[in-house]
């Protein structure tokens, strides 16, 4: 049986990996599974939901998993889309996807990888998955930092659709109160690359979920017309 979660309080973080939280009245280091830098998500005294480590070889007692904001949960856990991503495709709940099946998981494409390949019969589709945790006046923004590795991976998808291959980015948005989506102001570099896939031809919607604590659950689906772009020179 799984061991219970505990609520701790958010002291500091150290590294990108890692948080002080008060447990019990006690100074803990928690293992943090997102390398982002979770705008205004984390901050002094946030309540996180923490959950027991796992295996023989951890070097912390917890997993923060989510944080509490004002009574809405946030998944912290960044590899958690990816493995939402394939459920929501098999149950039909990403309406543009319908028919499509999973083929393989980080295939190759160009000089990287790319998350997920689809096939349909004959056809076959490049799927990104990027993790939000970041929402802003209800509009899911991404990325939190500068992200070079997330510019190669639109450039690839956007290479891959002007030789006539389908491609798509979806957003997974760890919190439900998001209604629109779009690059944030902090990597211009990301949202032009983003411009450009999409006027190639790439494809893009976001999954807005609710969190219970291990899950991610569908509460609503945005496509392009939920799109928004941040304002030139806005930060």
């Amino acid at each position: 049986m799984r061991a219970a979660a505990v609520w701790g309080e958010f002291l500091e973080r150290p590294n990108r990996f890692s948080l002080w939280v008060r447990v019990n009245g006690r100074r803990e280091l928690a293992h943090l599974p997102n390398p982002g830098r979770l705008l205004k998500v984390l901050s002094p005294g946030r309540r996180i939901l923490l959950r027991p480590a796992r295996g023989p070889h951890r070097k912390t007692r917890y997993t923060a998993v989510g944080a509490d904001l004002a009574g809405m949960l946030v998944s912290l856990d960044s590899t958690l889309p990816n493995r939402f991503f394939p459920q929501a495709l098999s149950q039909g709940l990403i309406p543009p996807l319908a028919g499509w099946a999973l083929g393989r998981r980080e295939p190759r494409l160009g000089t990287g990888r790319v998350d997920f390949l689809l096939r349909r019969g004959e056809e076959e589709l490049w799927v990104e998955v990027k993790s939000v945790t970041w929402v802003e006046h209800g509009v899911a923004l991404f990325p939190d930092a500068p992200t070079a590795r997330g510019r190669r991976h639109l450039e690839e998808l956007a290479q891959a659709a002007a030789k006539g291959a389908r491609a798509a980015v979806a957003f997974v948005v760890q919190r439900p109160d998001a209604c629109a989506f779009g690059p944030s102001p902090v990597d211009p570099r990301f949202a032009s690359a983003f411009r450009r896939a999409l006027a190639m031809g790439v494809d893009t919607f976001a999954l807005v979920c609710s969190f219970d604590g291990e899950r991610l659950h569908l509460e609503r689906f945005l496509h392009q017309e939920h799109l928004v772009f941040p304002e030139p020179g806005g930060a």
